[in-house]
């Protein structure tokens, strides 16, 4: 059963509209992994920094690191 002119023009509209939601989609996808990555970087660098005051209050105290001990245990 071919098309009509009406049929064709109306699968060609949503064609072209679906096609742009899903780049659009693809563009927010993108966005959103992009915060996520920065976010996780800030924890990270956050973590290491907590790491080293934590290690640093170990020696100065003069106390085993139970830190490092899990993270043997862990190995």
């Amino acid at each position: 059963m071919a098309l009509t002119e009406q049929q064709r023009s109306f699968y060609e509209n949503t064609l072209n509209v679906t096609k742009q939601e899903i780049a659009d989609f693809d563009r927010q996808i993108e966005e959103e992994l992009a915060k996520v990555k920065d976010r996780l970087a800030e924890l990270q660098a956050d973590k290491k920094a907590a790491r080293a005051m934590y290690d640093a209050a170990c020696k100065r105290l003069g106390i085993a690191n139970e830190l490092e001990e899990e993270e043997d245990a862990d190995d």
